[in-house]
């Protein structure tokens, strides 16, 4: 009976040390720490002014750019659009339509094509897609396979877009996204 008790009580100690280490695991890493990043400024577009929702930190890795997400509470739940778009500006074209001065997306080998994240067949500029949870907030960082220097994306925007992205131009040109919600200058 006492080795049951003991074994019980050693299991607890275990479980809570181990649910104690993934929280501080958690915690540990903070890409705004980091010497060589990029944040990137990101607003809510409206017609009348852009309301700042938080940052997106971008960062080196061996496996591609990292960006690391701090927004809060202004994006619907769910899987939005997510792209590097051509030109440093959010604002809306002659029409009024938003974010639409940022271009497209960013695409200089000149495919035409929007493709997944990790292939060499589409825009450059392509990202996987943003996931906004219950809360508003953005818990998943986002590694981009094709994009190795922070340098490459400088003087760019970042786009965050209503609704998914299935990466491809078909059944719908760009994914299938809809209009412009979010909207960085990449300095």
């Amino acid at each position: 009976m006492k080795h049951i008790k003991f074994i019980s009580v050693l299991a607890l100690v275990c479980a809570l040390s181990f649910i104690s280490f993934s929280v501080n695991a958690q915690s540990l890493y903070d890409p705004r720490k980091e010497k060589n990043k990029i944040i990137v400024k990101m607003e809510l577009l409206d017609k009348k002014k852009n309301t700042y929702i938080g940052d997106i930190v971008v960062t080196e890795s061996p496996y591609g750019l990292v960006f690391t997400p701090f927004l809060k509470g202004k994006i619907s739940e769910g899987l939005h659009g997510f792209h590097i778009h051509v030109n440093p500006d959010c604002g809306p074209d002659e029409k009024g339509v938003l974010g639409m001065k940022a271009g497209g997306h960013w695409d200089p080998a000149k495919t035409g094509k929007h493709s997944f994240p990790w292939d060499n067949k589409g825009h450059k500029g392509d990202l996987p897609a943003l996931y906004v949870s219950s809360k508003g907030d953005t818990p998943n960082p986002v590694l981009a396979p094709k994009l190795k220097k922070l340098s490459e994306i400088k003087n760019r925007s970042l786009m965050v877009h209503i609704g998914g992205d299935n990466h491809h131009d078909h059944p719908a040109a760009l994914g299938g996204g809809g209009a412009r919600v979010a909207c960085g200058v990449i300095k």
